[in-house]
């Protein structure tokens, strides 16, 4: 197991607020150590040689190109709309 006491959990755990009980902590420890032991594996890993990556997925820009083109009036949008008063959609109240 790592070097993290149940002391230090509940060090943090008071610093993040949370009120957790001695059973919680013990458990906690347990589990915690445990990801820092899997953190330390990790560690011994050789990566000289892999290039590091933000992303898992060679994922570039996939949206349109943001540039101005032409878009139809007002009256085009407004002319299906079941309702409208002074060039705008008319909708329902939703405040009394």
């Amino acid at each position: 197991m790592s070097d993290i006491s149940k002391d230090q959990v509940k060090h943090v755990a008071h610093l993040a607020r949370l009120a957790i009980t001695e059973e919680e902590a013990e458990k906690l420890t347990d589990e915690l150590g445990a990801i820092i032991d899997y953190a330390n594996q990790l560690n011994e890993l050789d990566t000289t040689d892999i290039e590091p990556t933000t992303h898992d997925q060679n994922v570039k820009n996939v949206l349109r190109k943001d540039e101005p083109r032409k878009w139809i009036t007002k009256e085009e949008a407004l002319k299906n709309a079941p309702d409208q008063e002074n060039g705008q959609f008319k909708v329902p109240s939703i405040l009394e």
